[in-house]
């Protein structure tokens, strides 16, 4: 990208490749900050960020997240949305754009609650296939519903941000409880998506309201230590194998820009229940990457997910459940057909019996020092590519408070 300069007041022109996964048919959004300033609102262009405080000059943009744009609603969100594009196009002022490798990005949202589905159909399938080998892969309710537990909100974390490898009880190999770290560390290759509009208490959303209450969409790796998980999560489902970190990418890519990555959902049988039926085709063509310590291993296909976001979200108000902006739900992991498609590395390595080569060695679960980093791209206009950013995440060592002493 080239800045061209002009003018006593130095106004810049962005010229981005068309070859650019994050040309002006995008524009996510995220927080961040200018070295030696407070965090606002900015959209990607590029390899830089545009202030959108100092381009539109409206307050909500000076907020250190993105909820009180967000609860404003779709028109809104299509009016700054077309301005940003129609600046973005011309000069601007060199004081609103900053090149990305000098910027902090933070958690674009407050999230005040956190949903994780399991709407992969091969995800599921692989994993009841590990887990009860000689019965139905899938449980009964598998086709009727999304399934999907409330995830823990404080524990989402901006990508770059390290994870600690959590401790908690695991089945020892006598069969009885244990206490320490995990040994079988993994990662779930996710897409968030983040909701603009709330609902009220008592209220479910329709389903085909989904585009006038979710914003976009973003990058997730919901960590999971499946040792950990196996041991505790019957009857009540995930707990501290799925508590102690997820990880979110900085940029929130709209519903906007998602246009042309819009499919039909593979066909559901038997058919959903009535509040499940919509009237929009909300599958969506996105390729995610997910490269261990640099290299890839996996190309999860999005478009096999079996469950749509519309269909997520009206499930998730069924009962009644409130909403507010800035909460996030994620689609569980996302998995295909075919064995280089598997978004956790327990499917990757098949339950650990299976190791990954991984640059000169081996792996089946995560290491001290590993770092996994999850891309993804989706169709955009006249034939262009957009991308969804990244989301990346080291493991450092269990707090030495809580690990034994053999395993430091």
């Amino acid at each position: 990208m080239d800045l061209v300069r002009a003018g006593p007041r130095v106004r810049t022109r962005v010229e981005v490749s068309p070859e650019s996964l994050f040309g002006p048919d995008n524009l996510p959004y995220g927080v961040f900050a200018p070295r030696g300033r407070g965090h606002r609102v900015g959209v990607r262009l590029g390899e830089h960020v545009i202030d959108v405080l100092a381009l539109l000059d409206d307050p909500v943009f000076a907020e250190p997240s993105l909820n009180a744009f967000l609860a404003q609603g779709p028109v809104r969100w299509r009016a700054v949305r077309d301005r940003i594009r129609e600046a973005v196009e011309g000069e601007l002022d060199s004081a609103a754009v900053h090149p990305l490798s000098d910027v902090e990005l933070r958690l674009p949202v407050r999230i005040g609650d956190y949903v994780d589905f399991y709407a992969s159909i091969d995800h599921a399938t692989n994993l009841g296939r590990l887990f009860r080998p000689d019965g139905d892969p899938l449980l009964p309710n598998w086709r009727h519903l999304p399934v999907g537990y409330h995830g823990r909100a404080g524990t989402v974390v901006v990508s770059g941000t390290e994870v600690a490898r959590p401790c908690g009880q695991r089945r020892s190999e006598s069969g009885a409880p244990e206490f320490g770290p995990s040994r079988r560390l993994d990662i779930e290759a996710e897409l968030g998506f983040v909701i603009g509009v709330g609902s009220r208490l008592g209220v479910p959303v329709g389903i085909d309201e989904f585009a006038d209450r979710v914003f976009g969409v973003a990058l997730v790796n919901d960590w999971s230590a499946r040792d950990i998980q196996a041991w505790e999560y019957q009857p009540l489902g995930p707990f501290l194998g799925k508590s102690f970190a997820t990880s979110l990418s900085p940029w929130i890519t709209p519903l906007a820009a998602l246009e042309s990555a819009r499919i039909p959902l593979p066909q559901q049988s038997p058919a959903p229940l009535p509040y499940l039926r919509g009237n929009e085709a909300w599958g969506l063509d996105i390729d995610l990457t997910v490269a261990w310590n640099g290299q890839p291993v996996a190309h999860p296909p999005y478009a096999r997910m079996y469950w749509s976001p519309a269909q997520m979200l009206a499930h998730l108000t069924a009962n009644g459940a409130s909403t507010r902006p800035g909460d996030l739900y994620a689609s569980g992991t996302i998995s295909g057909p075919e064995p280089d498609q598997r978004g956790s590395f327990i499917e990757l390595s098949w339950g650990g019996s299976q190791p990954i080569p991984v640059n000169d060695g081996q792996r089946t679960f995560l290491e001290d020092g590993d770092e996994v980093t999850i891309t993804a791209s989706a169709p955009g206009p006249r034939m262009s590519r957009i991308g969804l950013g990244e989301v990346t995440g080291r493991i450092r060592p269990a707090h030495t408070r809580w690990a034994p002493a053999t395993e430091r």
